[in-house]
C-alpha cells in the first residue's frame, strides 16, 4: 500500500529556521508513516508542479543551515492567470494527502484562501524575521535577525566612539518594529524609530544632544519603514505580487542621518545591514522553534486538523486557525510603547 504524501513549501522572504522546520516535518512524517515531497520556490512550485524528494537522509544535516533547502519566491497564485487551478491540479497529480506551507502573512494568506475556497488540506508554519504574525508568540527567524542586528550595533558603537559621531543602524521591519525595538533595547541604543509611530524629530534630536554632551557619541536604531518627515510619502513605488511597496529605495537611515546632522550639528553616519539579517546559521532558539513547529505541523496533519498553523503559545505548540494569523498583523502595542518611553 502506497504511503500518504505530504507536500512542503517555503514562501516569501527566507529566514534562519526554515531548514530546521523542514527537517522537523520530514522526521515526524516518516515516524508516522508518511512520505514527503518538496515544492521548489514556494507557491510557484505548486503552479509549475516543480518538486524535489525529501527524506531523513536528505535533510539530516540542514538544521544548522540558513536559507531554505526548498528555495523561495513571492509568488501569489491568485495573481497569476490560471495559478489557482494549477495548484489544484498539482494536488491531484502529486496525490497529496496534505500540504504544509511555511511562510509569513502572504504565504499563509494564500494557504488560508485555498483552504476556505476549496477546502484544500493545508497546515501552515509561521515564518517571519519581522515577528509580526498574529496567533503565535514568536516566529523563527526573529531571534537570529535580532541577534545579528545587536552584533552590528555593538560594532558600530566602537566606530561611533572612535570618531565621536552619531551612528544610525537601519534594520528590516516592513510593518512592525520588533527587530528595531529588540535590537535597540539589547544593544543599548540611545533612540529607536519604529513604523508604528511617526518619528518625533524634536524629541529625538534633543535626546541625542543630551547624550552627546555627556559621552561624545550616540546610537540610533531605525526600522526600514519608519515614517520620517522627508521620506517622500506619495511617491509611486514598485509593488510585489502581494501589493507591498518595495522598501529598498527608501533610504530611511541615510535620510535620518541628514536630519540629525542638520538639527544637531553633530557628524552623523548610517549603516544598513539589510539581507545580512536573513542569512547565516540560525540561533539555538530558532533551531528549536523551527524544529518544534515543523513536528507540530505534521501532528496536526495526522490528526486531520487543517486550515490551522503550528504556533508557539507560551511554551506549547498549538493549532491556531490560519484566519487568526492573517487577519491582523502583530505590531508594537501600548505596553511596548510605554517601555520605549522609559528607555528612549
Amino acid at each position: 500500500m502506497a504511503k500518504k504524501r505530504i507536500g512542503i513549501l517555503t514562501g516569501g522572504g527566507d529566514c534562519p529556521g526554515l531548514n530546521p522546520a523542514i527537517r522537523g516535518c520530514v522526521y515526524m512524517a516518516e515516524k508516522l508513516g508518511y512520505e514527503c515531497v518538496g515544492f521548489l520556490e514556494g507557491w510557484k512550485g505548486l503552479i509549475d508542479n516543480n518538486t524535489t524528494p525529501l527524506n531523513k537522509d536528505i535533510v539530516k544535516d540542514i538544521v544548522s543551515q540558513g536559507g531554505t533547502y526548498l528555495y523561495s519566491s513571492r509568488t501569489n497564485p491568485y495573481k497569476r492567470e490560471g495559478g489557482v487551478n494549477a495548484v489544484k491540479e498539482t494536488f491531484k497529480k502529486q496525490n497529496l494527502h496534505a500540504l504544509i506551507a511555511m511562510g509569513g502573512e502572504d504565504t499563509l494568506g494564500v494557504a488560508n484562501s485555498l483552504f476556505n475556497d476549496f477546502k484544500l488540506p493545508i497546515v501552515g508554519v509561521p515564518k517571519t524575521m519581522d515577528n509580526d504574525l498574529s496567533g503565535t508568540d514568536y516566529t523563527f527567524g526573529f531571534d537570529t535577525a535580532s541577534t545579528v542586528a545587536v552584533d552590528a550595533l555593538e560594532r558600530l558603537r566602537d566606530t561611533a566612539k572612535s570618531h565621536r559621531r552619531i551612528v544610525i543602524l537601519e534594520v528590516m521591519g516592513r510593518h512592525a518594529g520588533w527587530v528595531s525595538l529588540f535590537t535597540a533595547i539589547a544593544g543599548n541604543a540611545d533612540y529607536c524609530c519604529i513604523p508604528e509611530e511617526k518619528v518625533d524629530v524634536e524629541k529625538m534630536t534633543k535626546k541625542l544632544k543630551d547624550v552627546y554632551a555627556k559621552r561624545k557619541y550616540g546610537l540610533v536604531v531605525t526600522s526600514e519603514a519608519a515614517e520620517l518627515p522627508t521620506t517622500g510619502d506619495g511617491e509611486v513605488q514598485a509593488l510585489d505580487d502581494f501589493g507591498h511597496v518595495q522598501l529598498s529605495g527608501r533610504d530611511v537611515g541615510e535620510k535620518l542621518a541628514k536630519i540629525i546632522e542638520e538639527k544637531t550639528g553633530i557628524e552623523t553616519r548610517s549603516a544598513v545591514i539589510g539581507h545580512i539579517q536573513r542569512g547565516g546559521s540560525p540561533t539555538l532558539f530558532d533551531r528549536m522553534l523551527g524544529t518544534r513547529v515543523g513536528i507540530g505541523a505534521v501532528k496536526f496533519v495526522d490528526e486531520g486538523k487543517f486550515g490551522v498553523m503550528s504556533a508557539l503559545k507560551g511554551t506549547e505548540i498549538e493549532a491556531v486557525p490560519l484566519k487568526e494569523a492573517v487577519k491582523q498583523l502583530k505590531t508594537i502595542d501600548k505596553k511596548w510603547l510605554e517601555l520605549m518611553d522609559v528607555l528612549f
